[in-house]
């Protein structure tokens, strides 16, 4: 039997495909939410789930980091993902006969150019992969979706023009979540380790418990801050580091973390994505 991921969206989507990209011989699982696609993990009926958790456009994917500390997951892997979308319509459409195109509404926005050129009516719905379902059920030619390809192959829409972002770049990372901790041996080179943390309430918490960091030449790719449970003075931190928990900076630097921190929680320490070492800047 052929083991299961799960997935944010419809078939067709680009979490499927980043599903199928790292996992090819896996059942990529369908489902609405991001709570279930948590949940498929959490009751045992998907091995791992492939989650978006930021855009090179958008930033950061927003519900990820309110389930992901207290879902009791632990990140294994990433997957970065370059965004694509191309105008899809029914059998028998043509340029000339649309008139109206629907996609997300960052699938519109990134793809302004050709609207104006075709003068399209743009709608905005609930996702990419939906849109292209929509539109082949209503099998209307002077309707268009912008979709991925995959979108295009599963509810048999033909693509009238590719590749019409405007631009190039759009890129989003996935975090692959696991049951079971796996994390990456420490001969593993280079290694990413996630963790969310809330420093304690004394002056100049967070810039003493982001000291160790530097003092240790430690590279943090990120850190950001939300609030929990819509509380004002509750801020957590989601941050991200270069390095191996094993190595002897990233545990000085842990340490002291820990120190100023009254929660913890490394998320998980895995392979980093070789397009970190392709496109993103190299640290000085």
């Amino acid at each position: 039997m052929a083991k299961v991921i799960s997935f944010q969206g419809e078939r067709g989507a680009n979490s499927e495909i980043a599903c199928n990209e790292v996992y090819p011989d896996w059942q990529a699982l369908p489902c609405a939410t991001f709570e279930d696609a948590f949940a498929a993990l959490g009751d045992g009926t998907a091995d791992l789930a492939m989650i978006p958790i930021e855009n090179s456009i958008a930033g950061r994917v927003g519900d990820i980091h309110h389930l992901l500390p207290t879902s009791g997951f632990h990140i294994i892997g990433e997957h970065f993902l370059p965004i694509h979308f191309h105008l899809m319509a029914p059998k028998g459409a043509t340029l000339a006969t649309l008139k109206v195109v629907q996609s997300h509404v960052m699938g519109l926005g990134q793809c302004r150019k050709i609207l104006k050129k075709l003068k399209l009516r743009a709608e905005v719905a609930a996702d990419t992969a939906g849109s292209a379902r929509q539109v082949a059920e209503a099998n209307d030619l002077s309707r268009a979706a912008l979709a991925p390809r995959l979108a295009a192959s599963v509810y048999g829409l033909e693509i009238l023009a590719e590749d019409v972002q405007d631009e190039d770049h759009n890129t989003t990372r996935f975090i692959i979540l696991s049951r079971e901790q796996q994390d990456a041996a420490p001969s593993v080179r280079p290694v990413m380790t996630s963790f969310v943390f809330r420093v304690r309430n004394v002056p100049a918490a967070l810039y003493k418990a982001m000291g160790g960091f530097a003092t240790n030449g430690v590279n943090m790719t990120k850190l950001e801050s939300y609030m929990v449970e819509g509380q004002f003075t509750a801020t957590q931190f989601f941050a991200e580091i270069e390095g191996h928990p094993d190595d002897v900076a990233v545990r000085r630097a842990m340490e002291e973390l820990a120190f100023f921190s009254k929660e913890l929680t490394v998320l998980g320490t895995y392979p980093a994505h070789p397009y970190r070492q392709k496109v993103l800047p190299a640290a000085e």
